[in-house]
């Protein structure tokens, strides 16, 4: 089968630096777990970068992309973020990580573009199959976009953290940034409770396994996700998690985490003084989620995902 993968989250910043956050990741992982798993595949990333200005600059997604595909005989194409060729010449993919763009409480901080562009490329089936990382983000969609539940797949995001093997130390952390994250109700649960480090997408994979291995509980205290990669990263790293009841967190979690609604002050000060001081307890909810974290790896990423490129072939012939 001949791949096309949208390489655009993997494009490096105005300074020249490898990309971070959440699509970065799981554009790179899912190539390279595609490329060991399926070897006899051609997987080839398809971006806009080092293309001349003019027309197929300007129209990357409606004419140069299209073209591009075309002339190299791919049988589908993988939209990572939220977009595929507005030319159907070949199979298409696309994931949808969450409906964050199209909730009015985000809409701010999100793509316009996206929200504008996404749904008519899912209206108009230039998207054959759409891909969602949970079954809360699936239902989500087949509601949102009025699909049929055929259209609509679900592939979970693995984890390739491993624990560093540093003792633990006295800090809880928070990793991520930004308005849904709710950042502020882990700073308030911590205030007088435990120190608490919090950090963005901008540090190595080695510097957040550390930070994962070495933190004595991870706080997601997120308004809404679409899958929640912290939890299971710290989860792998033995690191118990604090989640909110968010439904993808939930359902990644399964079980092995502690949850508290988003908005409950008291309960997030509460469940940390608990995790904080009672260290069998901290200690049963690691190995329950050192389990949940073997059921998540970028190779079930692949395979399932290599099942979907197999749909859309089905639906586009």
């Amino acid at each position: 089968m001949k791949i096309g993968i949208d390489a655009t989250p993997l494009a490096a910043g105005s300074e020249g630096l490898p990309p971070r956050g959440g699509i970065a990741r799981y554009t790179s992982q899912l190539r390279d777990a595609l490329r060991r798993e399926v070897p006899a595949d051609s997987v080839e990333e398809f971006t806009d970068q080092g293309v001349a200005l003019g027309r197929l600059k300007r129209n990357w997604w409606s004419i140069g992309l299209p073209l591009a595909l075309h002339q190299r005989g791919v049988q589908v194409f993988h939209g990572t973020d939220f977009s595929v060729p507005y030319l159907p010449v070949c199979a298409s993919v696309l994931t949808i990580h969450d409906l964050s763009p199209w909730r009015a409480e985000y809409q701010a901080v999100t793509s316009p573009r996206v929200r504008q562009r996404t749904p008519r490329l899912v209206s108009l089936g230039m998207a054959t199959l759409v891909v969602t990382p949970t079954e809360a983000v699936r239902r989500e969609v087949l509601e949102h976009f009025r699909l049929h539940e055929t259209r609509v797949r679900v592939t979970p995001l693995g984890v390739s953290l491993q624990p560093t093997g540093e003792a633990k130390q006295d800090f809880a952390l928070v990793v991520g940034a930004g308005l849904r994250k709710n950042i502020e109700r882990a700073r308030e649960a911590a205030a007088g409770v435990a120190p608490l480090r919090v950090v963005d997408h901008d540090v190595s994979d080695r510097e957040l396994a550390s930070l994962y291995t070495r933190a004595r509980v991870l706080l997601i205290p997120s308004h809404y996700e679409g899958f929640g990669l912290p939890a299971i990263e710290a989860m792998a790293c033995g690191t118990p998690v604090i989640a909110s009841a968010d439904a993808a967190l939930r359902e990644v979690c399964g079980g092995a985490a502690l949850h508290v609604a988003a908005g409950d002050g008291r309960g997030w000060r509460e469940a940390l003084a608990a995790v904080w001081n009672q260290q069998d307890r901290a200690r049963a909810m690691a190995e329950s989620g050192s389990r949940r974290a073997l059921e998540f790896s970028w190779e079930r990423t692949a395979r399932e995902t290599r099942l979907a490129y197999e749909e859309a072939m089905r639906l586009h012939a």
